[in-house]
């Protein structure tokens, strides 16, 4: 990825602790349904949101470490790289996780993501609602 071709995410301050915009579920009728590429290996995401995203914790994702990554939607071609820094692990029920903000997006990269999680919360609200709806939930505050 080259630098020139990145365009850095603007992140409210103190965002490293809690993301200001709201996360999604990464799944899709209890299935994962969007993926990260880290060093050759394919993680599904707890969640994602537009300022970042969290995984599966394992020793090459400590916290304070910055990464390459690419994001995958399943079963479509697209796909949004850039960096992204570890901010904090959080040991869950089930599996330790890695909440990860974005520290740069290669060209085009905020808009597909964006379309992304417009497109995943219009597929999976449980009440009907337009894409401006969608629009607006996506790039509104945190809800939770």
């Amino acid at each position: 990825m080259k630098a020139a071709q990145n365009e850095e995410v603007d992140l409210e301050p103190g965002a490293a602790e809690r993301r200001a915009r709201q996360r999604f579920v990464a799944r899709r009728r209890g299935e994962s349904c969007f993926w990260a590429l880290v060093d050759d290996r394919r993680l599904a995401l707890n969640d994602l949101s537009l300022e970042g995203f969290s995984l599966p914790a394992s020793s090459i994702l400590a916290t304070g470490v910055a990464f390459d990554f690419v994001l995958q939607r399943e079963d479509l071609p697209d796909e949004v790289h850039g960096r992204a820094e570890v901010v904090n692990q959080i040991a869950g029920e089930d599996v330790a996780k890695a909440g990860c903000r974005f520290l740069a997006l290669a060209e085009g990269g905020a808009e597909r993501l964006h379309e992304w999680l417009v497109a995943h919360v219009l597929v999976n609200a449980s009440v009907r609602i337009t894409e401006k709806d969608a629009e607006r939930i996506v790039s509104g505050p945190s809800l939770i």
